[in-house]
């Protein structure tokens, strides 16, 4: 039986979450975190000067965190079988729109539409499992079924009604658990981006983003580092010191301890890093926040257990629209993206009501590309 309390957010507070961290980084592994986030290779030279300059005071911090309360977003917390699911959610002007954000971010990376949404939309932004401030229990399951049902609970119980559902990455395959298995609470599903068949077993082996997966299960199984962020920066001397230019760490390691020391249990934040780049800003607010026990889930095949991507696809019921973003094979032969345009056929093929979108954006087009983003949504949602 499910439980589902609601809790209105207080003054925040640091809070304690499983003591997280990445191991030994190799070269590789910083590769795939990027990688998998965007086509960052031009945004790579902007890297030195743009960390050298975060390292100083950047005043009144990153507009959209007041452009999202102006939009009237507010922080709850909601009791889930065990777990304080963070969230935070738009005023009532429409039909209720669950937002599941990717791997290693939180529900920021969602602040440059979240104004956008607000008028045509309830919206419900969650932090997941394993990321942002939602707090799991040590033994808490990191799998797609559990994380699932504890969302699909989360629907029942707080929204109460058949919700639109969009998810970037690992959120879109969340999203595609809800709407395979929780037929009832969802109306429509937009998957953007996710890693279809990418991130199962054998394919996984071939990503990039296999090798940042490692970098989680060695960290959960041997080194257990107290700061997830500053460890990934010093394992990831040596890239950035061969695409960004010598010192980079060193500045990046100042700037994200002094954020520390400065804003305790607060998500790291720099404002400056966010004007050149905004996916590598939301990406090392969510490092700070990440439980690689998610990643190492991805590593080992627990994540997937029990949910086969073709099977569940074929089980859905409602429209959905999937959004491919840009990928490519290297010479190696690893997958730099979320998946191949054969792994999206295979996905439009299982559908009943499916709808195949390709843009030219970076794996996170919430980001990269906003404006497309909301355009798709609205017209796939309310259209």
């Amino acid at each position: 039986m499910s439980h589902v309390n609601m809790i209105l957010s207080r003054p925040k507070a640091p809070v304690t979450q499983p003591a997280a961290g990445p191991a030994a980084h190799s070269r590789g592994t910083t590769r795939g975190l990027l990688a998998r986030f965007a086509p960052l290779t031009g945004a790579l030279a902007l890297w030195s000067s743009a960390v050298f300059a975060a390292a100083g005071p950047a005043p009144g911090g990153d507009p959209y965190h007041a452009r999202v309360a102006e939009a009237g977003y507010g922080h709850k917390f909601a009791e889930v079988n065990g777990v304080r699911l963070s969230y935070w959610e738009g005023p009532d002007n429409g039909p209720p729109l669950v937002l599941l954000h990717a791997q290693l971010l939180d529900w920021y990376a969602y602040s440059r539409v979240l104004p956008g949404l607000a008028g045509k939309f309830h919206v419900y932004d969650i932090d997941y499992p394993g990321h942002g401030e939602t707090v799991t229990p040590a033994d808490y399951p990191m799998t797609a079924n559990r994380i699932g049902a504890d969302l699909g609970d989360f629907i029942a119980a707080r929204i109460g009604q058949p919700v639109f559902v969009t998810g970037n990455s690992s959120g879109g395959l969340l999203a595609t658990w809800l709407a395979a298995n929780r037929p009832e609470w969802v109306r429509k599903a937009l998957l953007e981006d996710p890693p279809l068949f990418a991130s199962q077993y054998p394919a996984i082996r071939q990503t990039v983003a296999y090798k940042a997966f490692a970098t989680s299960e060695t960290a959960v199984r041997t080194d257990h580092p107290d700061d997830f962020l500053l460890y990934w920066i010093a394992q990831s001397k040596p890239f950035f010191r061969r695409h960004a230019g010598p010192g980079v760490a060193f500045v990046l390691t100042r700037a994200v301890t002094a954020y520390e020391r400065n804003h305790p249990g607060e998500p790291v934040e720099l404002p400056r890093l966010a004007a050149r780049n905004a996916t590598v800003f939301m990406m090392i607010r969510g490092l700070s926040q990440y439980d690689p026990r998610f990643g190492a889930a991805f590593y080992d095949g627990t994540w997937n257990a029990g949910f086969d991507h073709g099977a569940a696809l074929a089980r859905i019921r409602c429209p959905v629209l999937l959004m491919q973003a840009n990928w490519s094979v290297g010479a190696d032969g690893m997958l730099e993206g979320a998946m191949t345009r054969e792994m999206a056929d295979a996905a439009m093929a299982r559908l009943r009501h499916g709808e195949y979108v390709r843009v030219d954006a970076g794996h996170v087009v919430n980001l990269d590309k906003p404006a497309l983003w909301l355009a798709t949504v609205e017209r796939f949602f309310l259209g």
